[in-house]
């Protein structure tokens, strides 16, 4: 199991990297309008994004159990805060995702506006959860 974790901490790293220099680097390369308002590149770095969150919430709940009464405050924080982080950070992904996507499209009570700000604020959650949790499953002595 050592060995399958340490190769999920390096998707995860991997991934973190994606989404990050994907953030920075958009708006240089990319013209953003009404019609394209971001670049296909999202298209695949969602679906990697939404594997990314999934086995975050895995070995998230997977740490979190493991954490108890002999455990130092440290770990109890830092389980606890990644595995509710990355809870968060499925909610505001997948609710963004279907949007654009287009399931539900009934759904109007969001402007575009709202939408692009709730997809910054997960471009800039995602990178630091997926590399905490990468470097803690890299880290894997089991």
């Amino acid at each position: 199991m050592g060995g399958l974790k340490r190769l999920i901490g390096i998707v995860l790293i991997v991934i973190a990297a994606i989404v990050a220099i994907q953030t920075i680097i958009e708006p240089v390369y990319h013209t953003s309008t009404d019609d394209s308002p971001h670049s296909s590149a999202w298209d695949i770095i969602n679906w990697l994004s939404a594997i990314s969150i999934i086995l975050g919430l895995i070995f998230g709940y997977m740490r979190m159990r493991r954490v108890g009464a002999d455990s130092s405050v440290q770990e109890f924080i830092a389980a606890n805060t990644l595995f509710y982080g990355f809870i968060f950070t499925a909610i505001i992904f997948f609710w963004n995702w279907f949007g654009i996507l287009g399931i539900g499209s009934d759904f109007t009570a969001v402007s575009m506006d709202a939408r692009s700000l709730v997809w910054i604020l997960f471009d800039a959650i995602l990178p630091p959860l997926n590399i905490a949790m990468g470097i803690h499953l890299l880290r894997a002595n089991e």
